[in-house]
């Protein structure tokens, strides 16, 4: 028989061979703990290789355990025994439900010592985890407890924006009260002084970690980029989610009328995850901060404090776990700022919103870690492969892993191929080269009927001359006949910008290999000046015009 046949699936429970009498700590130490917990049971007679043995005086020993959590516990909590025959031998099955009136103490050798469930261990409880059981069994949160902080020593002004920004109205200071962000004496409460400008709580802060490698010494260099952040916890979110950005990949791809975007880490998992470590934190642990800790291959953000329910995540289904707010307050006004939902799905969402992407696998999905003091969000690098030839991380981006060849469908004109040691000939199909004279001849059109070839070794000084009858990315109009400087840059931007035109600049910059960002911001800007190009529409849904 199944031991969860005789308690239920999604019970907790701990086996003992039998009512230990003269050492009952033992078991009344679970007692204890399910009690502060979430509840469970204790089944005697069965061993802990699940073997039915039996008790021998059942009856006998039910008084015992009556008798000494009488005795034992303060307070006494509430509990259920009952016997079970299973296979000719009798059990005891003693129910313990959650308590109201935390902490349960076990009364042991002239001390009173208090225990709480972490995974399938009853572990005594620390001096913070004390702290918060005593809070609970005076039905508080910390967040809501009353700070040393008043009110008219700090500004409210991410919070008025915030407020402004999502609910179109002003934040009236009354709210601060009826939001439980301060009581009617002038002093912020512990959630109060978090959302403050200037936090006064020193441990809310955020620290992140752009690593070179994966893990936290895997490179020469230890760290590509790093910030450490403090303040208000709006702050917080929003440079977190900076820092991300600032840290992370964008690669897209060409389709039949449009492209697809392919990032490294999804928007709304990396802030749905970043937005739970800071609201349901615990803040009675000091000397410990949130943490973004941005890898290779995957994203960890770390908080302090495990499980509010004392639970391992790794044990169970992130999909089915209830939601239970550790800090209420803090997670109120986030939900009225627009960064939280009250239906608390964020394991969901972090998990749904990796699934949708064109670029995921089953090996890429998020995943959690627990204990007792912390809690993890691992999401890993959609673009990251551990093969060279594959990886979209490899430092040589145009040469190992943009390697597009003929036939493919690409962002240019379906055949870009990145060679080494080649002449470079455009030739409806862009080859970038490096050590050789490029060569321009008879594929750019810059006369439709001549065989003019720009052969200048003045890469940054050629002159174009358009003519009558000229048809091509300089001159479409036949009766110019103006003469115009333009270099070689400029002419590699043009043809990609003609035959690409939604690209971007950070397209161009994987394309062009050794040129610049701000090299070829500033070449766009000549080429709008000398009439050559055009920006039609916005910066995300525009495209480039090549006018003569």
């Amino acid at each position: 028989m199944r031991i969860n046949d005789l308690v239920g699936e999604t019970t907790e429970y701990d086996k003992k061979l039998k009512v230990e009498l003269r050492k009952p700590k033992s078991w009344c130490k679970s007692i204890s703990a399910f009690a502060n917990t979430l509840g469970g049971a204790l089944i005697f007679g069965v061993s802990d290789e699940n073997e039915i043995i039996g008790l021998d005086n059942p009856v006998k020993d039910a008084e015992k355990i009556s008798e000494i959590i009488k005795t034992k516990l303060n307070p006494i909590p509430e509990f259920k025994m009952s016997f079970r025959k299973v296979e000719d031998n009798i059990l005891i099955i003693l129910e313990v439900f959650k308590g109201d009136e935390t902490p349960y103490y076990y009364y042991n050798d002239g001390s009173l010592e208090a225990y709480i469930r972490i995974g399938n261990e009853s572990v005594k409880a620390s001096p913070t985890e004390l702290q918060r059981l005593v809070l609970r069994g005076r039905n508080k949160s910390y967040d809501s407890h009353k700070s040393m902080y008043k009110i008219r020593d700090y500004s409210f002004s991410k919070l008025r924006e915030r407020y402004k920004k999502w609910t179109g109205y002003s934040f009236d200071e009354k709210n601060l009260i009826s939001f439980g962000l301060a009581d009617e004496e002038g002093y912020l409460t512990i959630a109060g002084s978090l959302i403050v400008d200037d936090s006064p709580v020193h441990h809310s802060r955020l620290f992140c970690t752009r690593w070179n490698g994966l893990n936290k010494s895997s490179g020469v260099l230890d760290a590509l980029d790093e910030a450490e952040y403090e303040g208000s916890v709006i702050s917080l979110i929003e440079n977190g989610e900076a820092f991300i950005k600032r840290n992370a990949k964008m690669m897209w791809r060409k389709t039949a009328n449009s492209r697809e975007e392919m990032p490294d880490y999804v928007e709304r998992s990396y802030h749905e995850a970043l937005v739970n470590a800071i609201a349901h934190r615990d803040y009675l642990i000091y000397g410990s901060e949130v943490h973004i800790d941005i890898y290779d291959d995957r994203m960890e953000i770390y908080s302090p404090g495990g499980m509010p329910d004392g639970s391992i995540i790794q044990d169970r289904d992130p999909l089915t776990v209830p939601s239970t707010r550790r800090n209420p307050v803090l997670a109120d006004i986030f939900n009225r700022l627009g960064y939280m939902e009250r239906k608390g799905s964020g394991f969901a969402k972090i998990i749904d919103n990796y699934a949708f992407q064109i670029n995921y696998k089953e090996d890429k999905k998020p995943y959690f870690r627990s204990d007792r003091y912390q809690f993890t969000v691992i999401m890993p690098n959609l673009n990251y492969s551990d093969k060279k030839e594959d990886s979209l991380n490899d430092q040589n981006r145009t040469d190992d892993t943009i390697n597009v060849q003929k036939g493919a469908d690409d962002i240019i004109n379906d055949t870009i191929n990145v060679q080494k040691g080649a002449d470079d000939i455009i030739n409806d199909t862009l080859n970038v080269q490096k050590g050789a004279d490029d060569i321009i001849n008879d594929t750019i059109n810059i006369q439709k009927d001549a065989g003019d070839i720009i052969n200048d070794q003045d890469a940054t000084n050629h002159k174009i001359n358009t003519q009558d009858g000229t048809d091509n990315i300089i001159n479409h109009q036949s009766d110019v006949k103006d003469e115009i400087e333009i270099t070689m840059e400029e002419i590699k931007i043009l043809e990609i910008m003609k035959n690409k035109p939604d690209i971007t600049i950070k397209q161009l910059t994987v394309i062009l290999s050794g040129i610049s960002n701000r090299t070829i911001t500033r070449n766009i800007v000549m080429l709008k000046k000398k009439g050559l190009l055009e920006r039609v529409g916005s910066r995300k849904k525009g495209y480039w015009k090549v006018k003569r």
